[in-house]
């Protein structure tokens, strides 16, 4: 409902009457409480004349209209306003009060109605006002009521008060007088001041407030004006950081995404395990030949031909032949197969792509073969190229069917498709390497897959003598070194193996405080990886010294007199892992095959230690240190009986299951393999007694300088002085 009312003198104005409602409603509840207490703290029953409530009456409806703002209107337009505002009951429907009864109470109680209940009375009557509450101040809306005699308005009451922010209620402090507990609400105020401005006075009135002196104001001002000013300029620059702040984070998190910087404390690269990209980027091996591959000649001359098929391929298909599939490296780990791999595509000069088997074995179902495709996709975009799959046992191993894991084929079939399937990989070589062959698909390894298999062997003595003189080739040496002679005592090492053995030896030599790896420090770093490192820290007698020196010295004097036996290359006394002390013997070069004479010889050599603890502290004292001797002794002899046919009752048969012979047969065996034991124990104990001096000699040597070499042992079994180390 809106109201309009036009006066000569006044403005026009214009409310809605919902909000002359909300006016009325919280001066109310203000005048309603301050009466209620007044009434209870007086507690008398007096008569008022009803001139003097009528005033008392019209003084209140001022002050309401006072605090509405509306105080300029006179009575006869405030009547007009509020009969147009709201309707009154006509004196029929209007029943008197009765005298003593006041039409407004307070009702603590539910009644039958919500207007009974929250306003005290009904709407059929309104009850009289009580003598002893004519003094209480009336609510505006008791005033309104009583006062013009119209129906009252339904509105909504609180009976709490919200919670003002602090800057309305400083504000408020400002605008408001001290004695008031209540104000308009905010759409009269403004309704009513929009042509008055701002209140320029504020600041004025904070200083009659806090009764500053007037010597003192303009520097308040000063004061307030600065504090402004500096916290508008704190503020200014909070703000300046904060948006740098987020624009740097915004640039770090772009940067991060998209990698634009390849600085790695930048980027910031993600990489999901959906398998779609897992292919690995092409490698150019331009600097891996040929020429850094030593010691396995055989292979790389293998692998040419697919170095001549990468390279020209027209020259083979010209005649109608086809290009190999794939190439399968098998050999022992450390013999270099990889390395081989890179040599080829560097040779080709053509792109190189590794992959290792475990990569494509994952948890998730199709991830390995989605991996499969992808590698494959891109090297045949960018053929001619070589695919290094290493480990390939891990990923091509013979397919089975298991119900724990029903999807565990999918990538070996994929990598089969991929192999040879409908389309064809022209110009696509596929290198595998494996350590287990025998473990390998059968489909993997038919024609039309891997074509090829080559063999990568252990080096041979002139393998090894090359391979160390290339890793000698980095590190500082002395020109004497003498690389075969090492290459001599490494039997059975790999390319690996020698890499560590240079390495170990250098490392030495920096703790020596050496300028330069010797002869001495490549012995060390040999012995360190065959029998581990040296046990200074343990103590030994001087009786075990003693002991064990004789017992190598054993082992030393019957190689050096036993013909067929291999030359000694050193003996020392100086623990290392399980023993007290060793004599190593290296071959003038690597024996393929071995002849009977040597077989007995290195049974000779094996007795020599026994046989000479057995001379020099007799039958009684003999030791446990043989053990190792006669186990190599015997595992010689028994191989000359049931496998070389070295055994004249015997005869040229093999007996490879002992088991599955006769009583007889195992019987004989047995007494074979002890004649053959007995003899070499015999021939050793006559050639230790017919050299007991040169014994001697040797075994004082050992206690004095615990390690001999060749030449040393030469010079002490030919009674000659050493020299003073």
């Amino acid at each position: 409902m809106m109201f309009s009312l036009s006066m000569s003198v006044q403005p026009q104005v214009t409310l809605p009457l919902s909000h002359l409602i909300n006016i009325l409603h919280p001066l109310k509840s203000s005048v309603g409480s301050s009466s209620s207490a007044t009434c209870k703290s007086r507690k008398q029953k007096e008569h008022v004349p009803e001139e003097d409530l009528h005033r008392t009456e019209y003084a209140l409806s001022a002050g309401n209209l006072r605090e509405l703002g509306l105080s300029d209107l006179g009575k006869q337009q405030l009547d007009e306003l509020v009969s147009q505002a709201l309707p009154r009951l006509s004196p029929q429907e209007a029943p008197p009060p009765a005298w003593g009864q006041s039409p407004w109470r307070t009702s603590h109680l539910s009644s039958h109605s919500f207007f009974h209940n929250k306003h005290g009375f009904s709407l059929g009557a309104l009850p009289l006002m009580p003598p002893g509450y004519l003094n209480k101040r009336l609510s505006p809306l008791q005033a309104v009521c009583t006062e013009l005699k119209h129906w009252p308005a339904m509105f909504q009451s609180r009976g709490f008060k919200t919670l003002r922010t602090k800057t309305r209620r400083v504000q408020s402090a400002f605008e408001r007088p001290a004695d008031s507990e209540t104000f308009a609400p905010s759409f009269i105020k403004g309704l009513l001041t929009r042509d008055k401005g701002l209140d320029a006075d504020s600041l004025d009135g904070l200083l009659r407030n806090k009764n500053i002196p007037d010597g003192q104001q303009e520097a308040f001002k000063r004061g307030f004006a600065e504090g402004f000013l500096k916290a508008q300029a704190l503020t200014q620059r909070t703000q300046d950081s904060l948006r740098r702040t987020r624009l740097f984070l915004l640039v770090l998190l772009l940067v991060g995404l998209y990698g634009i910087s390849k600085t790695p404390f930048i980027s910031v690269r993600f990489r999901t395990t959906t398998g779609l990209d897992s292919a690995v980027d092409p490698v150019q091996m331009k600097n891996v030949t040929f020429e850094h591959v030593k010691g396995v000649e055989e292979a790389k001359n293998e692998l040419q031909e697919v170095v001549e098929f990468l390279k020209n391929p027209q020259k083979f298909t010209a005649l109608g032949g086809k290009l190999p599939k794939g190439v399968l490296l098998v050999g022992p780990p450390g013999t270099g197969k990889t390395l081989l791999a890179r040599a080829v595509a560097g040779e080709a000069d053509v792109p190189f792509y590794y992959a290792s088997g475990s990569e494509f074995d994952e948890m998730f179902v199709g991830v390995g073969a989605s991996r499969i495709r992808n590698l494959f996709r891109e090297a045949k975009a960018n053929a001619p190229c070589v695919i290094f799959i290493d480990e390939l046992d891990s990923v091509g191993g013979k397919r089975i069917e298991s119900p724990m894991h029903p999807y565990s084929r999918q990538t070996i079939n994929q990598l089969l498709a991929e192999m040879d399937g409908f389309k064809p990989n022209e110009g696509v070589i596929i290198i595998g390497a494996t350590n287990f062959p025998e473990a390998l698909d059968n489909a993997l390894i038919r024609p039309g897959r891997f074509d090829m298999q080559v063999t990568v062997p252990k080096p041979d003595v002139k393998g090894r003598t090359e391979i160390l003189n290339w890793y000698l080739k980095k590190i500082k040496v002395d020109p004497a070194i003498e690389a075969n002679v090492i290459a001599r005592g490494t039997v059975g090492f790999s390319g690996a193996d020698l890499e560590n053995l240079v390495n170990q030896a250098a490392l030495k030599a920096a703790v020596d405080g050496k300028d330069m790896v010797t002869m001495k420090e490549l012995e060390f770093a040999k012995d360190k990886i065959l029998m581990g490192p040296e046990r200074r820290s343990a103590e030994i007698d001087q009786r075990n010294k003693l002991i064990t020196a004789y017992h190598e010295s054993g082992h030393a004097i019957v190689a050096y007199y036993t013909k067929d036996a291999m030359p000694i290359n050193k003996a020392t006394i100086m623990p290392r892992g399980p023993s007290l002390g060793h004599v190593s013997m290296l071959p003038e070069n690597d024996r393929w095959s071995e002849t009977r004479s040597q077989l007995l010889a290195q049974m000779d050599v094996s007795m020599g230690g026994r046989v000479a603890e057995e001379i020099i502290f007799g039958h009684e004292n003999i030791t446990t240190g043989a053990s190792s001797d006669f186990d190599s002794a015997t595992r010689i002899a028994k191989m000359m009986v049931t496998r070389y046919g070295m055994c004249e009752k015997l005869g040229v048969m093999t007996y490879s299951d002992l088991t599955a012979q006769s009583p007889e047969t195992r019987a004989a065996v047995e007494q074979e393999v002890r004649v053959l034991l007995k003899d070499s124990y015999e021939r050793a104990k006559s050639l230790l007694k017919s050299h007991a001096k040169e014994h001697k000699n040797l075994a004082d040597a050992l206690l004095m300088y615990e390690t001999l070499d060749a030449k040393e042992i030469q010079l002490v079994l030919e009674g000659k002085t050493l020299e003073t180390r």
